[in-house]
């Protein structure tokens, strides 16, 4: 049976709840954005099927790139403090919404004094406890607990994206600094078996000069085109040991060899897969997920500023017994209870309340712009991927043609040159010219394979778990 005192409280509480259904400040709405219905430099109808819908184990079908991949989502140290920021917003979250129940404190004291008479010389000890419980609530009347919690779930889902972004950044560094290993093997080859043949014409011309049908002039500028060809292999393998350091990093471990797969001007590319619709980029892209969660966040912050302007009503309460001299005070029953309701509403802060809300009203200002940013640059990354394997494409079909060309031509020069038809200049281009069109078609196959990974990861792919 509630008592006459307690029914009042008991009843505004009701009313209090009941009204809670009502949180100021707006409600979140996706802006809209310039969607374009296609990306540039497609040549294929566009349709919804897209490369990053196929997960990084099945599109990079390497093993030992996949192995690398693996390892690096394993041991990639960015990725643990990525995981590390999301545990931490999650455990926020669960902080912001606490706030929204009662707070219920378990307490117990003791206390004992003591008094002492010199005329009667008698001393008196009286002691005490008081034991129960403590209850404070804030009633969430016009939402400012509530569009907190809503903030805090919204930087959860935020970093959880950004999660995702590192991860999906690390899958295509991975793959871009593989296929550069491999395009630098092709050029050591290059480099190597030119070198070979550098030492074959300075033997050749060697001869000649000792049996006297050639002269030191034409030896001098064979063995210069000799040593060019040597000096640019260590300055390929310095390349190349750089970009294992790096991959070593990504892996998460110290510098070491990388295991790879050779390159050849033969292999064939990875097919060429519709990149999807522009619309679906913003649901799949992390840093665009993660740029409107971050929006969603200022929206609710700009609710919590504005709930400022309103009361603060408050209830708190306590249960409990108590015991000792404290009984008798208190009519002996042993126990007690009480229960607060309190209101704040604040009336002068020089301003300080609406300086607050528009703070609020700049930072979802700049978190939009943001969010705008990030999406134009998803599609700018995305065209210029599509571009990039385009033009490579037709690159490397020239180079390729330049190459033959120039093999024929160095081969013709010898005969040339061996009938008294040319001089040796002729050899000296054709070899220099064919050695540098051959390091130039491996760049642009080395290209084309990090284009494709650079397409990847601009769609957002490169996220799913490996089952």
């Amino acid at each position: 049976m509630l008592t006459p005192s307690v029914r009042p409280a008991l009843l505004g509480l009701a009313a209090s709840v009941a009204l809670a259904g009502c949180a100021v400040g707006p409600n979140y709405e996706r802006p809209k954005l310039p969607t374009p219905p296609e990306y540039r430099f497609v040549q294929a109808p566009a349709q919804a099927q897209s490369l990053a819908d196929a997960p990084w184990f099945q599109v990079f079908d390497d093993p030992a790139l996949q192995a690398l991949i693996r390892e690096a989502i394993a041991s990639n140290l960015d990725l643990r403090v990525a995981l590390a920021h999301v545990e931490e917003a999650r455990a926020r979250a669960g902080i912001a919404k606490s706030y929204l129940y009662p707070q219920v404190d378990a307490s117990a004291s003791y206390s004992a004094r003591g008094a002492s008479s010199t005329e009667q010389s008698d001393d008196t000890t009286h002691q005490s406890g008081v034991y129960g419980f403590h209850l404070s609530w804030e009633l969430d009347l016009f939402g400012r607990l509530r569009r907190g919690q809503e903030g805090a779930i919204a930087l959860a889902l935020a970093s959880e994206q950004g999660r995702r972004g590192v991860l999906v950044t690390l899958v295509g560094d991975v793959a871009s600094n593989y296929f550069l290993l491999r395009e630098l093997d092709l050029q050591l080859e290059i480099a190597r078996q030119t070198l070979r043949l550098n030492d074959e014409t300075v033997t050749y011309f060697q001869n000649r000069l000792d049996g006297g049908v050639s002269n030191r002039l034409e030896l001098d500028r064979i063995r210069a085109l000799r040593e060019q060809t040597a000096a640019a292999i260590p300055e390929i393998e310095r390349q190349m040991a750089v970009a294992e350091n790096l991959i070593s990093l990504l892996l998460g471990r110290p510098p070491s060899p990388i295991t790879r797969q050779g390159l050849t001007n033969t292999e064939l590319l990875p097919p060429a897969i519709p990149p999807g619709l522009p619309a679906s980029l913003l649901e799949r892209r992390p840093d665009v997920v993660q740029a409107e969660q971050i929006l969603v966040a200022a929206n609710a912050d700009i609710g919590v500023a504005k709930s400022l302007f309103y009361p603060t009503i408050s209830l708190t309460g306590f249960l409990g017994g108590v015991s000792g001299d404290l009984t008798s005070f208190l009519g002996g029953t042993g126990g007690v209870w009480s229960l607060t309701p309190s209101l704040f509403q604040p009336i002068f802060q020089a301003g300080r309340i609406r300086r607050n809300l528009e703070a609020a009203q700049a930072r979802f200002n700049a978190a939009l712009a943001e969010y705008q940013k990030a999406a134009l640059n998803s599609y700018r990354e995305v065209a210029d991927s599509l571009v990039t394997i385009q033009k490579l494409a037709v690159q490397r079909g020239a180079r390729e043609n330049g190459v033959v060309a120039l093999q024929d031509a160095s081969e013709l020069s010898r005969e040339r040159y061996d009938s008294g038809l040319a001089s040796y200049i002729e050899i000296l281009t054709a070899d220099q010219q064919l050695f540098e069109q051959q390091l130039l078609l491996a760049q642009t196959r080395g290209a084309e394979l990090r284009a494709r990974a650079d397409l990847y990861r601009a769609l957002g792919g490169g996220w799913q778990p490996q089952p």
